[in-house]
């Protein structure tokens, strides 16, 4: 049971000639030119637009993420007052039955 079994490749059948011919004509091998190279050219090429572009993009990022930390300190702030307003709340009413 935990012996892995091989399978067993079957036997070929005969051998297999080919019907190639001989006969063919030798071509001449010509190589062909090369191409021209390209000339060198800079990998980034800046554009007044492109350089528009990256510092609008910029812009954008920075304005989004600093609109989503604004939002978090802001429910920060309202969930520390509304604690602050609820413990002076149990506070006044604990020290109304003290004083009763």
């Amino acid at each position: 049971m935990l012996r892995p079994k091989i399978p067993t490749n079957p036997l070929p059948t005969g051998i297999v000639t080919g019907t190639a011919r001989s006969d063919v004509a030798a071509v001449p091998h010509q190589t062909p030119a090369p191409a021209p190279t390209a000339p060198a050219r800079p990998t980034v090429q800046l554009t007044p637009g492109a350089v528009v572009a990256v510092i609008g993009g910029g812009t954008a990022v920075v304005l989004v993420v600093g609109a989503v930390l604004v939002s978090m300190l802001l429910a920060v702030a309202v969930t520390a007052a509304s604690l602050a307003i609820s413990a002076l709340v149990v506070r006044s009413l604990v020290a109304s039955q003290n004083h009763r």
